[in-house]
């Protein structure tokens, strides 16, 4: 028997009273979050989660098992998504939730991504095939290639370890968002996979390629040894190609997820008529990207910083080499540094993406505030030429004064249009977007940084390419 007849009709913190001043509060609150853009904040109707869990266990109450159960139906589409998502991060050994796993991830890290290619160029070494393999070469790739695997590896699983997958993907906390966007959700996640393949399976092609054209010249080995080195070879370098572009494409994840809440704020922001539910939301969207940011701020840095490294030393090892450089004995540059463009596409194209949207929001705002204005301007025009004509036809006798000719619609207009021009100008002192360190990164960042690319690459071809003259 339910002894609570308010519980199910109003608020759980009306639980245990029934007084009038609880039923106000609760219509209040009732009447605040009934709009679908903006749902209860994190701190409102989750004070006291797990006490609130025990409860509603505990409770007989049928609503709440009816709420459950349409909630649970509604996140099983995705709940098999993300299951699906993180079983093949687990397969890469991102999974690092207990001792063991921690240990097995990295064990096989370091004998898939280390040990193997580290043991099979000193056996395949041949002194006399400089033409065809460059034992420098080697070493350098593999060296930027486990540091950005390496790196990779530390920081997404440090970050899923820490807050847990959907936290980390920001589809946790809301229901009604994770019911409203679901579809879109499931849609960004196969393009992320879609987006993996695409990227690393031509790479793998031209890798196999290459292994398989050195093979054929190099004839130092038995040819099913050579296979078998040729193989490992490309499982490894598969292996830590696969780690870095998943750590890229969670970024890139991460992102579009969030686009998709600043493209609905953009729809709801022109049919939104309260400023305090738009206020809300935008620092709700704000605090998110700052999240984003805080969480792989270190991560994209130090990104940026390896792949420029790997490419000046690429650069200089191919200008600067005394001898001849072929796809045979060069190959392997191509393809890893094929590979760390990518990367950092991706994660700039993921940035500049969502600070674009955010940044946009308050072109939107101008023009929703200046529509509305001209509205309310055109309304309050005709409302004040009848409100005059009736007040000198009731009463000839009385002058009309400002206070007569003014009606309770126009102070609500004018307190409006502050509300409005308050939005609008915080939007603008607050433009949003993601920051690394104070670093927007957008347009005029990647300016930044292609003019320190290109002077990176002009210093380097200076220093190892010389033009002589010809004597006289």
């Amino acid at each position: 028997m339910n002894l609570y007849p308010l519980e199910n009709t109003f608020n759980p913190f009306c639980k245990y009273t029934a007084t009038p001043f609880c039923l106000l509060s609760c219509m209040e609150r009732e009447q605040k979050y009934s709009t679908p853009l903006l749902l209860p904040p994190s701190g409102a109707y989750q004070q006291n989660d797990k006490q609130q869990e025990e409860e509603e266990d505990v409770d007989d109450n049928n609503s709440v098992v009816v709420v459950d159960l349409e909630g649970e139906e509604d996140d099983k589409q995705l709940e098999k998504t993300l299951e699906k998502l993180e079983f093949w991060l687990s397969f890469l050994c991102f999974d690092q939730t207990n001792p063991l796993k921690f240990v097995v991830s990295w064990f096989v890290f370091f004998a898939v991504g280390v040990a193997v290619p580290m043991l099979i160029i000193e056996l395949t070494h041949c002194s006399d095939c400089e033409d065809y393999q460059v034992k420098d070469f080697e070493y350098e790739i593999l060296t930027s290639h486990l540091l950005l695997g390496g790196v990779s590896l530390i920081c997404v699983a440090y970050n899923i370890n820490k807050r847990g997958f959907r936290k980390f993907l920001f589809v946790d906390r809301y229901r009604g968002y994770t019911a409203r966007f679901k579809d879109q959700y499931i849609n960004k996640i196969k393009g992320s996979y879609q987006l993996l393949l695409q990227s690393l399976i031509p790479c793998c092609i031209l890798k196999a390629l290459h292994e398989i054209t050195r093979m054929i010249y190099i004839q130092n080995q038995s040819w099913w040894l050579a296979s078998l080195n040729a193989t490992a070879l490309v499982i490894s370098w598969t292996y830590l190609s696969a780690i870095s572009l998943a750590a890229c494409i969670l970024f890139h994840l991460a992102c579009n997820l969030q686009v998709i809440h600043f493209n609905d704020y953009a729809k709801v922001l022109e049919k939104e008529s309260s400023i305090m539910t738009l206020m809300d939301e935008h620092m709700r969207l704000r605090n998110y990207l700052s999240k984003i940011s805080h969480r792989f701020r270190i991560y994209l840095i130090l990104v940026f910083l390896f792949v420029t490294a790997s490419l000046c030393m690429t650069l200089i090892q191919i200008t600067g080499v005394n001898g001849r450089v072929t796809f045979i004995n060069g190959g392997n540059f191509a393809v890893t540094s094929i590979v760390q463009v990518v990367e950092t596409l991706l994660c700039l194209h993921a940035g500049t993406k969502i600070s674009s949207r955010a940044q946009g929001i308050g072109a939107m705002a101008f023009r929703w505030h200046a529509l509305v204005t001209c509205k309310s301007l055109d309304g309050g025009r005709r409302s004040i030429s009848l409100n005059s004509l009736s007040n000198y036809s009731e009463s000839e006798s009385n002058l009309l004064d400002e206070n007569e000719i003014i009606s309770h619609s126009q102070f609500a207009s004018v307190s409006s249009y502050n509300k409005r021009q308050s939005f609008v100008m915080y939007l603008q002192a607050n433009p949003g977007g993601l920051t690394l360190y104070g670093w927007t990164v957008d347009r005029s960042l990647l300016s930044t940084i292609f003019a320190i690319e290109l002077s990176l690459v002009l210093f380097v071809l200076g220093q190892t390419i010389v033009f002589s003259s010809p004597s006289a």
